[in-house]
């Protein structure tokens, strides 16, 4: 198979794209120590990007917000909430949140 300059130069370049902005806070925050409030700020951002992320899955269907009956998505959440809240366990909490939607659409279907 032959592989072309400029494909090869696409690729070279998306890797750099991509690796880069990861690669480099990692580089620099690794020799830097963060003051208290930076740090313990920083642990709640992947959990509130999670959330953002979550949130806009579960309440917006084609691109309207959803109400509770109609999106099976926003009805599964709430015990996939509850027991993530009792047992703080991710595994739990994707198990519980499987099975509440594969019988929601069970049952509706």
């Amino acid at each position: 198979m032959e592989v072309r300059g400029s494909v090869l130069l696409v690729v070279v370049l998306s890797a750099l794209v991509t690796v880069v902005p990861r690669v480099a806070p990692l580089a620099v925050l690794s020799r830097v120590t963060l003051p208290a409030p930076v740090a313990r700020w920083l642990e709640y951002v992947p959990i509130a990007v999670l959330a953002a992320l979550l949130a806009q899955e579960v309440a917006v269907a084609d691109g309207h917000l959803a109400l509770p009956l109609e999106n099976l998505a926003l009805v599964a959440v709430v015990p996939a909430i509850l027991v993530a809240i009792r047992t703080r366990s991710l595994i739990a909490t994707v198990a519980c949140g499987v099975v509440v939607m594969a019988l929601l659409r069970w049952i509706v279907t």
